[in-house]
């Protein structure tokens, strides 16, 4: 059996615009603020999209994803099936995801992003693993100012 593993990092700032949606991992959060990017600027979909990048070697978010935004898609779902859809035959065996940031709380909506990571990638939600951390504020995300995500992805292909 061949065994591959992918690190995707991804971090995006908070934006000033009212009213934008937080997306973490496809899931909304209550918070006042959305991230600032030209997608949605969901983290941590990104970040295991970058993962998924690294086994395959085909970039997806940067030329591609730009190319979607100015198409109207703006969705990183559509990023993440994509590079999903570029693993040719290796089978996801494990996600890890750390997420760094003092807002918002993430602990009461790991069960929610487990359950919709997924659903997306194909696994169960025991072979999903996320941890969140404010990093004790040394870091611009652990002072409140966005987000930071990295992700660990192993695939097997038999």
């Amino acid at each position: 059996m061949n065994i591959k593993t992918g690190l995707g990092q991804d971090s995006h700032a908070f934006d000033a615009i009212d009213n934008k949606p937080l997306i973490l991992g496809g899931i909304e959060f209550d918070h006042p603020q959305g991230l600032r990017g030209n997608s949605d600027a969901d983290v941590i979909l990104h970040s295991l999209t970058n993962a998924i990048s690294s086994i395959t070697g085909k970039n997806i978010l940067g030329a591609k994803a730009d190319e979607l935004c100015q198409q109207g898609t703006t969705d990183s779902t559509e990023y993440l099936k994509l590079a999903l859809n570029s693993l040719d035959g290796w089978h996801i065996e494990h996600i890890a995801i750390s997420i760094e940031c003092l807002v918002p709380k993430i602990s009461p909506k790991i069960d929610a992003l487990k359950t919709n990571i997924a659903k997306l990638t194909d696994v169960q939600t025991s072979d999903i693993g996320i941890t969140a951390t404010t990093g004790e504020g040394l870091t611009a995300f652990g002072r409140g100012e966005g987000i930071q995500v990295l992700s660990i992805i192993t695939v097997s292909k038999a």
